[in-house]
């Protein structure tokens, strides 16, 4: 029987759900959890021992455990999975109760939810969440969007359990609506760049440099003491030291070169081409893991298909100095695209983001915390409305001063034949967009060539047409 009523509830006691309960009790919080498969409520409940925690695989049980107004959290699988839990949780709520979605869902789909729980004065929040299993655990980056009142209920709560930086928490409202989910999306956008970028490196040093994994773990381990310190680049060091279980061997030689995703890094690309906003080295790193899966077709590529056949054959502690520099360059462009996203998005969906908080917020507990960020908090400092931090002073200047050794990478990639995507592509974004005249005068000729889609004019304004040469036919 229930003595007490629970603070927060938690829908979903996989991984994140089970971790994320055992911190906010850690921070001295009563919370009730609820999954359907009970050897997850009972691996909650023996983690939990002695702790005011209650754990239930009835729907009806954990209702009646929570506190009124309840407060209610969902950590399940995005998508139809979210709308079957809120359809089943929907009659056994009241008014003013608050459901949080901690998931990846799409923010289209978080604004169709407030907006349809609104008429039964149910609140909702899209709630993003990052750091995995060690930051749920102990304390992630959380962006928490909706309306501020209702952020206001669970402020201190999501503030206490989340990653702490400078004595600062990694949580704040961010917006109205689905702003919060929105900027997990962008984050994670940012993440699949980071890590192709990550991964190009490697390739150069493992197939240019050849060196051993023994070798790439002390580059990396060195890497994340300078100007390239991130959980990204700690985490790679630590991946090339890991030993095989099964056969004793660099774990990292055993696993498939064929990468997954959930979808979010192509999300990201999809609002970006609707919004106008240029995303290259995140566009690049989807397509990418999607080249990855064809495998077989690669291996028959390999036997037919040549390369130029130049071996590299210079200085390796040279190449290791030229790829900090080139990945410093690209890393630093993969955030200022995300943060011109979001800087459109803000406009757009008027979520009125406050950039300068967003990069404060994934200094810590998220998988894209790096040291990059300090400079980045300081450019919106400085100029809030900043549309690209490729325009900051201190940003660019470290941006030009790196930006031929990343030109020598890519001329290396292009000698070797090992393919260099993202960093070619962070070098192109640069370079166009430091480009006061592009060859677009061309393409508009085109399109009006063959489609009668009109112009623009540099000299008088209004749209026109041109009958392109008809006289010739």
């Amino acid at each position: 029987m229930i003595e007490i009523k629970y603070e927060y509830g938690m829908i979903g006691l996989g991984t994140m759900g089970r971790n994320l309960v055992l911190n906010i009790s850690d921070h001295g919080y009563s919370v009730a959890g609820f999954d359907k498969d009970t050897s997850q409520v009972e691996l909650l409940k023996k983690d939990s021992a002695d702790r005011k925690v209650f754990a239930t695989s009835a729907l009806n049980e954990f209702i009646k455990a929570l506190k009124t107004p309840r407060v209610i959290m969902l950590l399940v699988p995005a998508g139809k999975i979210v709308d079957e839990v809120i359809n089943e949780l929907k009659p056994l709520l009241s008014e003013n109760d608050l459901l949080m979605d901690c998931g990846n869902s799409h923010f289209t789909d978080t604004n169709t939810r407030i907006e349809q729980l609104e008429k039964s004065s149910i609140h909702f929040m899209g709630v993003g969440i990052s750091g995995g299993e060690s930051g749920a655990r102990f304390g992630p980056s959380i962006m928490p969007g909706g309306t501020k009142e209702v952020y206001k209920r669970v402020s201190v709560m999501l503030e206490d359990i989340s990653a702490k930086v400078d004595k600062k928490p990694c949580a704040t409202w961010l917006g109205p609506g689905s702003s919060g989910h929105y900027v997990k999306m962008v984050h994670n956008g940012i993440e699949y760049g980071i890590m192709q970028l990550i991964s190009e490196a490697y390739h150069v040093l493992k197939v240019a440099g050849k060196m051993n994994n023994d070798e790439l773990y002390h580059v990396f381990s060195k890497w994340n003491k300078g100007m390239l310190q991130s959980f990204l680049i700690e985490i790679t060091a630590d991946i090339f030291s890991q030993k095989d279980g099964m056969t004793n061997n660099s774990l990292i030689d055993m696993i498939i070169d064929s990468a997954k995703q959930n979808g979010t890094g192509s999300w990201t690309s999809e609002d970006a081409m609707k919004l106008q906003v240029p995303l290259s080295v995140i566009d690049m790193a989807v397509s990418m893991r999607n080249l990855s899966a064809y495998k077989k077709d690669r291996q028959a590529a390999q036997q037919k298909l040549e390369g130029p056949g130049y071996k590299f054959e210079d200085d390796k502690n040279e190449l290791v100095i030229l790829l900090e520099q080139a990945l410093y360059f690209s890393i630093l462009t993969t955030y200022a695209q995300g943060m011109s996203l979001l800087h459109a998005a803000s406009k757009e969906y008027k979520y009125n983001l406050n950039l300068e908080n967003i990069a404060s917020i994934w200094k810590g507990g998220c998988i894209v915390r790096s040291s990059m960020l300090d400079n980045i908090c300081s450019a919106f400092s400085n100029q809030p409305d900043l549309s690209n931090i490729l325009m900051d002073e201190k940003l660019s200047m470290k941006l030009m001063q790196v930006q031929i050794d990343t030109r020598k990478i890519i001329q290396i990639g292009l000698e070797t034949g090992i393919p260099l995507p993202g960093i070619m592509t962070s070098i192109a974004y640069y370079d166009s967009y430091r480009s006061a005249w592009l060859p677009a005068n061309l393409v508009q000729a085109q399109r009006d060539y063959f489609g009668a889609h009109t112009y623009e004019r540099n000299d008088r304004d209004g749209k026109f047409h041109t009958s392109w040469n008809k006289e010739r036919k």
